[in-house]
């Protein structure tokens, strides 16, 4: 399916510079030249994102994006500005625009990037959408957002091992989602409509997993006040996984590996012989086989239990996943605390995207849940996340460096724009925050082309 495109502006020369720029086998451009004509194409077609200048013959762009925005919160929209209307533009971005680009275009990279950005906003709201829909007509376990290569792997391991009913080995680093998977697994077995019972070795003292995994009878020891069924008795015809298997003691691994030879299990304090028909499932955040090799954990072990095994790759592997999930997360915490908040910000989608995210997906959640808490209305920015500006990687480094009076102009360029942008457009304020005097700035500012336009 093609990108669909619509660029609203009335010069000839930015209608021409953007259809060279976006026309393509796979993008879909469509010009209007006045808010009559963008209004009537907006409401014939789903625009995947709307370019619109702030001036036009017939009214202004902002109150066209007012309209739009109100009739399809999640478009996509950039406005196209002059220095003079930057505040302008600040302001609709706090109400719900992406993000704005100055006049005259010296950075055509720089054009493409913000297009691009928006149209991977755009999809992956469309895909929040689908889900959604996906979520009435199914009820058996988890929605899982996946966009990477590696992960859609992941994913078809798991859909190949549901059926079969056999053990399932899952590695992967905190955070990074095995929960999900696992439940993902039961709920597309047999065992669907049988328990999932999870418990987590590595939470429970040893005497305490023990009594929790095969039950005890009333008096068995110092508190136990009445019998009680342990999980594996519990998971009877379900699925039980056993988190963070590697933290299990020795002894308790001797005892797990006679019930999946025996098939049978006592509780504590009773001699009676007692049978259960689960599936196990076990996960970790370490590599089971090098704790094999140190001689922390059972050979024979590993081997009954390593059947399928499937790796959870950490976020930082698969970044193409994080705004997707962004943008899950942000949907469940709007409706969970019953608040309008967002969209991510330009900065904050910048800084998402690049982060080490060394918790994962569950460092991403949280950061989520904590800007929908703070964030008292409009878009959510690196402070609601709690990231500063400093979280992001470093970019990669150019393969071959720029000639000294090119990378100067590049720098010189971005700095005095950044210091308009902050002074909304006003000469002698970016002037006084840069420690320049105003026709000194002036001077610096116009052979970079940076003087305001229309």
């Amino acid at each position: 399916m093609k990108t669909e495109i619509l660029l609203v502006d009335d010069d000839s020369y930015t209608r021409r510079l953007f259809e060279g720029l976006l026309r393509s086998g796979e993008t879909a451009l469509q010009t209007a030249a006045d808010v009559a004509h963008a209004r009537r194409a907006f409401h014939e077609s789903d625009f995947n994102l709307v370019i619109l200048d702030q001036r036009l013959p017939d009214g202004s762009g902002l109150d066209l994006f007012a309209e739009m925005h109100a009739e399809r919160p999640q478009q996509m929209a950039i406005l196209i500005t002059g220095f003079a209307d930057v505040r302008d533009a600040m302001r609709a971005v706090r109400d719900g625009l992406f993000d704005y680009l100055t006049k005259p275009f010296t950075n055509l990279d720089e054009l493409r990037t913000v297009i691009d950005r928006a149209l991977e906003m755009d999809r992956a709201y469309r895909e929040i959408v689908a889900l959604r829909e996906t979520l009435g007509t199914f009820a058996g376990g988890p929605i899982i957002v996946s966009r990477s290569a590696v992960m859609e792997r992941v994913l078809a391991q798991a859909r190949q091992a549901a059926p079969l009913d056999t053990k399932v080995l899952i590695e992967g680093e905190s955070g990074t989602g095995k929960e999900v998977i696992a439940k993902q697994i039961h709920a597309l077995s047999r065992r669907a409509k049988g328990p999932l019972m999870e418990i987590n070795c590595g939470a429970l003292s040893e005497s305490l997993l023990e009594a929790s995994l095969f039950g005890y009878e009333k008096g068995a020891f110092t508190g136990a006040g009445k019998t009680t069924p342990g999980y594996f008795e519990e998971a009877d015809g379900g699925t039980l996984l056993l988190d963070e298997i590697t933290d299990m003691s020795p002894k308790l691994q001797a005892s797990l590996l006679r019930v999946l030879q025996e098939h049978t299990f006592t509780r504590l304090g009773s001699t009676a012989q007692r049978s259960s028909d689960f599936r196990l499932i076990c996960a970790t955040n370490r590599s089971l086989e090098a704790e094999v090799k140190a001689g922390t954990f059972r050979t024979d072990l590993f081997y009954r239990i390593n059947v399928v095994a499937i790796r959870l790759p950490p976020l930082r592997e698969r970044p193409e996943d994080i705004m997707p999930l962004a943008l899950l997360f942000l949907e469940h915490f709007r409706s969970k605390f019953g608040k309008s908040v967002g969209p991510f910000g330009a900065d904050a989608i910048a800084s998402m995207e690049t982060a080490p995210w060394t918790g994962n997906v569950r460092e991403l959640r949280n950061a989520v849940e904590r800007a929908v808490v703070i964030n008292g209305g409009g878009p959510i920015t690196l402070a609601d996340l709690g990231m500063p500006g400093g979280l992001a990687r470093s970019p990669i480094p150019v393969a071959r460096p720029l000639p000294y009076r090119e990378a100067r102009e590049g720098f010189e360029r971005e700095y005095f724009k950044n210091l308009l942008q902050l002074a909304g457009g006003n000469i002698s304020e970016a002037a006084r925050l840069a420690g320049l005097a105003r026709q000194n700035f002036y001077n610096h500012i116009e052979p970079l082309g940076l003087v305001s336009g229309s």
